[in-house]
């Protein structure tokens, strides 16, 4: 294999085993890991855009100041999916955050319709109308809303919409968020130690150390993942997006042991089906054109 797909599985794999990380941090509340993640990933992303001198990004943003409250947005909408996310994978809710990845797709192509006038093809609408019947299954048979779900699938969508619009790469890009973020991480970690409360410095050796890795857990899938992106064919992409949310899966119902009952799996399986016939659509759309190769939205 090469190494642009070997990349994006890499990229995958990370995010998939990630709920094992934070579970190592699970007794911490997900606002504290949540502070610790923005700050350790500014510090980190930092040090690699200097080895690399990769500044060229910050004369574009002075250039055009603007384009900070783009990343501003994007900022506020990741913090929220972190959050939800952290908070679903300690709460026991991996089972139902993996769901939000599998609708993810498509409800991206819902995006693309709304804000960049794309049309929806027949196989996507099937698609969509099936997830769609999926959660309204889900919210049926639980008698309540799967809002962790959608919840990661909407913020997720909507920060890769933004991102696709805009002008910097996955690194600079994560380090203007992380910048916009940094203050009020930095304020909320230093109000934790003034009460005595905060973990960093007062627990044991290994949870200061998984928190200060939590930079490190942050940009590594994200570099791995743009570097894949850019050298793996589109519907190798569309099919191995999958590896991320089935491993989070896998981990939720054999290793956790999270409860999921029947009602549950024949909403998960409205879901599924949908994925085959969004990725069989991928495939037959890629199989008419000629190979390229994918270029980063950022």
């Amino acid at each position: 294999m090469r190494k642009g797909p070997l990349a994006a599985v890499g990229a995958y794999l990370s995010w998939g085993i990630l709920p094992v990380y934070w579970k190592l941090i699970e007794r911490l509340p997900a606002t504290e890991i949540l502070a610790h993640r923005v700050v350790w990933s500014l510090l980190f992303v930092l040090v690699l855009l200097g080895i690399r001198r990769q500044w060229d990004w910050v004369r574009t943003l002075r250039r055009n100041p603007r384009r900070l409250l783009l990343f501003a947005s994007s900022a506020i909408i990741l913090a929220l999916n972190w959050y939800t996310y952290i908070w679903a994978v300690n709460a026991d809710h991996i089972v139902e955050a993996s769901l939000g990845y599998f609708i993810n797709p498509l409800f991206s192509i819902l995006l693309g319709v709304i804000f960049l006038g794309e049309r929806l093809k027949r196989l996507q609408i099937i698609a969509v109308s099936i997830a769609a019947l999926g959660v309204l299954y889900l919210t049926i048979s639980y008698g309540s809303f799967p809002w962790i779900a959608l919840t990661l699938t909407v913020t997720f969508g909507f920060y890769g919409l933004i991102r696709k619009t805009s002008s910097l790469k996955s690194l600079p890009g994560l380090t203007v968020e992380m910048v916009v973020l940094f203050l009020p991480a930095l304020w909320y970690l230093g109000l934790l130690q003034s009460h005595g409360t905060a973990a960093f410095g007062h627990g044991d050796l290994l949870t200061n150390i998984l928190l200060a890795l939590t930079g490190v857990a942050t940009a590594i899938p994200l570099i791995l993942f743009a570097y894949g992106a850019q050298h793996t064919l589109l519907s190798t992409v569309g099919i191995l997006q999958y590896i991320a949310p089935t491993l989070q899966f896998i981990l939720g119902v054999f290793v956790y042991h999270e409860p999921f009952p029947v009602t549950k799996l024949i909403g998960f399986l409205f879901i599924w089906t949908a994925l085959i016939i969004y990725s069989y659509e991928i495939f037959i759309r890629n199989k008419r054109r000629p190979a390229m190769e994918v270029v980063p939205p950022e």
